[in-house]
């Protein structure tokens, strides 16, 4: 698949972090499936550029659903991972996405507030009561409508498995093409991106905002006017 360097997107980098555009459809790290995954890509990307011997090291900080591409940051040193890592569990990481929902938002800004289940067995997530799930939480506005389809801006609170897709496909809008949780998915791309994400850099403090938006291409074309004004 390439060295890794022509074929990933380097947003940002410096000595302590590695942001990038996580391709669709690639795991964030090794599964079953024995696919390249970024982890490896993005280890090798530094081990060629800088010629570093023996193995590299790169911090996973957080993840992506496979079918879903955007902003991902790594810590090239274990104590900005551990610094990254705290930021995170103090809710100093601000994750934004946008998406497509398979219908029309009745309301142009809403929150929602659930609890999550995760079945490790089939790998889907549902809502459930509070005494056995996680709790989770996201702010959207309607961006825009097209097409009987909306564009929405996510802010997430929290960072469940499948969050944004479980959260709206249970309250009857789903993602387009979301193959797990609408159940009148369309072939295609899964209309989810990890548009934006905001955090204070491990040393120095300073606020860092990493921004990317998905190629103009089905499904996000429908909407080019618009995402090529943000």
């Amino acid at each position: 698949m390439g060295d890794g360097k022509e074929m990933i997107n380097i947003l940002y980098e410096d000595n302590h972090l590695l942001c990038v555009e996580k391709p669709v459809n690639i795991p964030v790290q090794k599964d079953d499936s024995a696919d390249d995954d970024l982890l490896t890509i993005l280890k090798k990307y530094l081990k060629d550029t800088y010629h570093k011997p023996g193995n590299v090291y790169l911090g996973l900080v957080h993840r992506l659903d496979r079918p879903v591409g955007g902003v991902m940051v790594f810590a090239k040193t274990s104590k900005a991972a551990s610094r990254l890592a705290k930021s995170m569990q103090n809710n100093e990481f601000k994750k934004e996405y946008i998406a497509i929902i398979d219908g029309v938002l009745e309301k142009k800004h809403d929150v929602f507030e659930d609890y999550l289940i995760k079945d490790s067995a089939t790998n889907t997530v549902s809502t459930t009561t509070k005494d056995k799930g996680k709790y989770a939480k996201l702010h959207y506005d309607l961006l825009d409508v097209k097409e009987n389809l909306s564009l929405v801006h996510i802010h997430l609170y929290t960072g469940r498995s499948h969050q944004i897709r479980v959260q709206f496909s249970s309250r009857k809008y789903p993602l387009l093409h979301d193959q797990r949780y609408n159940p009148n998915a369309t072939k295609g791309q899964i209309a989810l991106y990890a548009y934006q994400l905001t955090f204070p850099h491990p040393t120095t403090k300073e606020e860092i905002t990493i921004t990317s938006l998905p190629e103009s291409k089905k499904p996000w074309n429908i909407f080019e006017e618009y995402l090529c004004q943000m």
